[in-house]
């Protein structure tokens, strides 16, 4: 199913044996467009500590109980590695994450999530789990050739960035389209209508993106501004089905990703 990625902020997230907080926000990577985590804010039970929940344990999005159901226990989060997600999160603690929870590498593999399509794992049985050894200087060593992943980026802190084509800006990043079984991210949603009269939001395809400057917040691609004027528009309360996605790709004369 494809979802704004906004859906899904404040959705709940419950455990095999209670609720563990909710949907703050949601972190993907810039090359392959994946999302990673879901950042989950857990209230007074985890002293309101943040912590992250990848897609390897999510089983299902429930959307008339708001709630993201996973297959991990309350103990298993709260001992946990401490990420602070107020801070870049180095591929250090992003391996001590998924040693931890016995979870594979996603950037171990050609594919989204390494050696598949699909953030799919066999999960060990529980107290199986292997201890992150969280001695300092085995913490330094694994950090050594581990420099910080500069491809996680905040949904929340991408929003609002500048739309730029071969010719000129066009609009702004009012956010995200990801399908929810393959964890992908698969079109920005772009906002025209403040850069130019009866503008409107369309749908750009994360595999038409060339990169993202930071720097200026400025998201480029090669299309041009008339190219993404005339394209096919987005209705917000119409279901994003495959007959529309089909006309966008046509319109823009590229390959969809489900070929």
């Amino acid at each position: 199913m494809l979802r704004k990625t906004s859906s899904l902020k404040g959705y709940a997230i419950q455990a095999t044996d209670d609720e563990l907080g909710s949907v703050r926000d949601v972190y993907f990577d810039d090359e392959q467009w994946g999302i990673r985590y879901l950042v989950v804010e857990t209230g007074t039970w985890l002293s309101k500590r943040s912590v992250l929940i990848s897609p390897y344990s999510i089983k299902g999005v429930d959307d008339l109980e708001e709630t993201v159901h996973v297959s991990l226990t309350r103990d298993q989060v709260a001992n946990s590695p401490d990420i602070d997600t107020h801070q870049p999160v180095s591929r250090q603690l992003e391996s001590q994450f998924s040693q931890y929870y016995g979870f594979g590498n996603y950037w171990n593999g050609p594919y989204l999530w390494g050696v598949g399509g699909y953030p799919v794992y066999p999960l060990p049985e529980s107290g199986t789990v292997p201890p992150v050894d969280m001695r300092p200087d085995a913490v330094a060593e694994r950090a050594a050739d581990r420099p910080e992943d500069v491809h996680l980026r905040s949904c929340k802190d991408v929003t609002g960035y500048n739309i730029a084509g071969t010719d000129d800006e066009i609009g702004h990043v009012e956010d995200f389209i990801c399908d929810d079984e393959a964890w992908a991210i698969r079109y920005l949603l772009v906002d025209t209508r403040n850069w130019w009269p009866g503008g409107k939001k369309v749908l750009l395809a994360t595999h038409w993106i060339d990169r993202i400057d930071w720097t200026d917040s400025t998201v480029q691609t090669a299309l041009t501004r008339q190219q993404i004027k005339d394209s096919p528009e987005y209705d917000e309360s119409l279901p994003l089905d495959r007959d529309y996605e089909t006309r966008l790709h046509r319109h823009y004369g590229k390959k969809a990703y489900w070929d």
